[in-house]
């Protein structure tokens, strides 16, 4: 497998995997002129993509959506709950364009399966994905309030993650948002922040060659170099020296990282 951040950040979220058979995204968080961009910018196109795999509703994940499925006929995958919150947010999608992924299933395209599963976040029925193909496996998790203990079993041992760190926790509470906001983004059902994320990937990564990309960085309470310094120390601290085995990677907020192989 092949792999992209396209983009990823408050403002919207894309992720670009492909092989030599088949294209997919997780997520389309921009406008369809804007996807079309962040695609050139690593030598592809939407019109090649076989399907877009829907996390959930909030606009910085299904922004282009719609009109994404119009332009070029791509199928959605998106399970029940999901599906009928983006009513209405996304418009009219062909019947024939629109899939349903279950919640905890897995569905597989040529040689690749692709695992849904659970996470704790403000929307209807939120899930993420694990790639699987020959053996390697890619994880995507950039929403979630916080890791829980089958969440790590599921992405364990991925030679790959995109993986939200969302907030330094000093900045946010020191920052201009509403208490209610702080609130929910501290909470249970909203982000993960610099150090929860690097305790959670203390405890999933294996001893091998392992990418961790830091997606999902709040424009307001994070920035790049505080997040990959607060998660190296973190990983540190808890016995894994990054540069070894484990590679940091950072993401952009409209920009897409290398298509590297998994």
């Amino acid at each position: 497998m092949r792999f992209s951040v396209l983009a990823s950040g408050s403002g919207g979220n894309a992720i670009y995997i492909e092989n030599d058979n088949h294209a997919f995204l997780v997520d389309a968080g921009f406008s369809a002129k804007k996807m079309d961009s962040l695609m050139a910018g690593i030598n592809r196109s939407m019109k090649k993509i076989d399907g877009i795999f829907v996390t959930h509703e909030h606009s910085d994940h299904i922004k282009g959506i719609g009109v994404v499925a119009r332009k070029y006929g791509t199928p959605i995958y998106a399970n029940e709950k999901t599906w009928k919150a983006m009513d209405g947010l996304v418009g009219t999608i062909p019947l024939e364009q629109r899939f349903q992924f279950d919640m905890e299933t897995v569905q597989s395209f040529g040689s690749i399966d692709i695992q849904s599963f659970a996470v704790s976040h403000d929307a209807a029925d939120p899930m993420f994905y694990v790639f699987h193909e020959n053996g390697r496996k890619l994880a995507v998790i950039t929403d979630t309030g916080y890791v829980s203990d089958r969440m790590k079993g599921i992405i364990k041992g991925s030679d790959a993650f995109v993986f939200e760190s969302n907030h330094d926790v000093s900045m946010l509470q020191m920052g201009r948002y509403p208490w209610s906001v702080k609130r929910r983004i501290l909470s249970d059902v909203g982000h993960v922040s610099n150090e929860d994320a690097a305790v959670a990937m203390s405890e999933v990564v294996d001893q091998k060659d392992t990418r961790i990309y830091l997606s999902h960085l709040s424009k307001d309470n994070n920035m790049k170099d505080l997040a990959r310094m607060s998660v190296t120390q973190t990983l540190e601290t808890c016995g894994i020296r990054t540069g070894e085995f484990v590679h940091l990677f950072d993401t952009d907020a409209d920009e897409p990282t290398e298509l590297v192989t998994v």
